[in-house]
């Protein structure tokens, strides 16, 4: 039994356990502190990971070569890719999974990464000398030490559950809250505040009425998170079910919120605006009539279903009686209420891009703790983390994925420039570079950087090089072949689009909207001919290859904004000015550079209240 370690991370959750097995396959020696081995990954919320954005997020893990991609393909139970009817920049993937495959999956995992070891225990204070972190020490008085610690506690930093005037300590129902290391930051000058988030009710699946909801049906085509798996789900698939609140139980609901934590005042942090209790809804949608509830398998042999879009802090009764309101929930019998928690969190700006903390060299910080909510967000943090936790340990350049290369990157960006006054949530909005960070792209994006810092393996990196070879092959087929119209005009006449009049590139007629490569390629032998060349992967290729065709100018666009805006980011301003004596600064800006104290002129210019002309003043000043 080893006592000293390369990395330290404390918690077992989505971030945490991206953060160790990332670190450990890099070369550091790395221990896993979590309070239950058997909740590892726990899903804590619903049974899901992707969905709008966050899948986005999931395939770039996958591409640096993360973990979360390959778990949720072989746990899922539904796979959709939400989106299809708007462009490729929104398509997101969405899978079900069964929550204990998964939890069983990632312990494989962790359990077998070489390098890896799991301690189960709470951690109570950390080690820390001239500012430099040393160790933990658990609630079992074991001391560890190591070179770097990365904390990614979750909802478990003095954790509070609410169910009606019911309250419990608690990280997660059933679990015991973790104290210490809040009260021992805040006293080294940490900035930490309180957040709210919730879960709704679990239902036996055995008293819902299914003939009077409405089916949603899974995909089943070649889409999934893992650029690795080409194999077929190994899992049933099955189906989610849709029905929708009404009047009556609005009126259930509206007469118990004077025991709601939320509007009594036991309820004081800040909820997430993106995903409201169902109590928050009925108020602030008041001439709304019925809101859309999703009730979603937790597994394939289970009858535990979640209820997506009921979260509650309401008394129990009040929930019960305003799901029976229901008519598929007449008779429900639930498996336990839904519940709010509020828990600990720091303030993001606290953190340097590596989301290392500027306080306290070699601590990292990943997940809730910084003020996200989702899996998805967690796991992308937990990365980061880990990768710089191991660069600082053993030596090399920090990694930094900047806004234009990942949603990582923005999520990041975001973060530590402007912090959070609400649980940060994802969404394609946020990127100003949407149409280059696509879900089909990540590979390309992103899998040679993974490879380049010892993280994605040579495994991955030689389907990327097979994949980008057969892409070229196939876009420069259809970019030489001309058509002839007396070949095609009978197939475009059944198409919808009008005839040919000369011959065109291939190429120029599948930017036509009514054409697609998978319409059209059965109709061109020489076009078959060519396709049939790729070795695998044959629908993600032509994929790849319409993409690229129908939106190329699209991308050579948002392309050149980008590198125009990299000029401002590699002006490096960090620790240049003390910008409380620029008196020509607004007095706005001069407390939010100094608090922040940006790395560049990008990074500054977006900070909430930084105007163009204070940017200006900064550069006629470095200009000087």
């Amino acid at each position: 039994m080893k006592f000293n370690y390369d990395v330290i991370v404390v918690g077992a959750g989505h971030a945490g356990c991206e953060a160790a097995t990332a670190s450990a396959n890099m070369g550091s020696k790395t221990l896993l502190i979590t309070m239950d081995m058997n909740k590892i990954a726990q899903m804590s919320c619903n049974p899901a990971v992707g969905g709008i954005a966050k899948g986005q997020i999931v395939r770039e893990i996958d591409a640096l070569g993360g973990q979360m991609g390959i778990v949720t393909d072989t746990t899922a139970i539904q796979f959709r890719m939400l989106n299809r009817s708007k462009g490729p920049a929104m398509w997101s993937p969405r899978a079900q999974s069964d929550r204990a495959k998964f939890i069983e999956k990632w312990r494989e995992i962790v359990e077998n990464t070489d390098n890896l070891f799991i301690w189960q225990d709470s951690v109570t204070s950390l080690i820390i000398n001239n500012n430099i972190i040393g160790g933990v020490v658990t609630a079992m008085g074991v001391e560890f030490t190591a070179k770097s610690v990365i904390l990614t506690t979750g909802t478990f930093l003095n954790g509070l559950l609410h169910i009606g005037k019911a309250q419990i300590t608690g990280g997660r129902i059933s679990e015991p809250a973790s104290y210490g290391i809040t009260e021992q930051l805040k006293e080294i000058g940490f900035r930490t505040d309180r957040m709210k988030t919730g879960t709704p009710v679990r239902i036996d699946g055995r008293s819902v009425h299914f003939s009077e909801m409405e089916e949603q049906k899974g995909e089943n085509d070649f889409h999934k998170f893992s650029y690795l798996d080409f194999k077929p789900r190994p899992l049933k698939q099955v189906s989610c079910w849709i029905t929708y609140t009404n009047e009556n139980v609005h009126e259930t609901l509206r007469n118990g919120l004077d025991d709601s934590p939320l509007y009594n005042g036991q309820i004081k942090s800040i909820g997430p605006r993106y995903c409201p209790s169902i109590e928050t809804k009925i108020v602030t949608f008041a001439d709304k009539t019925s809101h859309q509830l999703f009730l979603e398998p937790e597994g394939e042999n289970t009858q535990e279903y979640y209820l997506n879009g009921f979260s509650s802090s309401l008394p129990l009764h009040t929930q019960i009686e305003a799901l029976k309101k229901v008519p598929a929930f007449r008779d429900i019998h639930i498996y336990r209420p839904g519940y709010a928690i509020e828990y600990d969190f720091f303030d993001p700006t606290q953190l340097k891009y590596t989301l290392e903390t500027k306080q306290i060299k070699n601590l990292f910080f990943a997940g809730q703790i910084n003020g996200t909510t989702g899996y998805e967000e967690a796991a992308g943090q937990g990365l980061i983390a880990g990768i710089n936790a191991h660069i600082n340990t053993h030596g090399g350049t920090e990694f930094v994925l900047k806004r234009d290369e990942a949603y990582i990157g923005v999520l990041i960006d975001d973060l530590v420039t402007k912090g959070v006054d609400e649980p940060y949530r994802m969404f394609t909005s946020r990127a100003e570079y949407r149409i280059l960070l696509r879900q089909d792209n990540a590979d390309f994006r992103l899998t040679e950087k993974g490879y380049n810092i010892g993280l994605a393996t040579s495994e991955r990196m030689n389907l990327l090089n097979e994949k980008k070879a057969e892409t070229d092959c196939i876009y420069n087929f259809t970019a030489e072949y001309s058509i002839k119209p007396e070949y095609i005009n009978p197939v475009l006449e059944k198409l919808g689009t009008s005839p040919l009049k000369q011959k065109i590139k291939l190429k120029d007629l599948i930017t036509r909207p009514q054409i697609t490569i998978d319409n059209i390629k059965g109709s061109i032998p020489a076009f078959d001919e060519e396709i049939n060349k790729i070795s695998n992967r044959k629908e993600e290729i032509l994929e790849a290859v319409e993409i690229r065709i129908k939106y190329d100018g699209y991308i050579k666009r948002e392309q050149m904004i980008a590198d125009k805006i990299s000029r401002l980011e590699n002006i490096q301003i960090k620790n240049k000015f003390d910008y409380n004596s620029i008196l020509s600064l607004s007095t706005e800006a001069r407390q939010k550079l100094s608090k922040i104290n940006p790395e560049t002129i990008a990074q500054a210019s977006r900070i909430p209240g930084i105007s163009p002309n204070d940017i200006s003043i900064l550069l006629v000043l470095l200009g000087r």
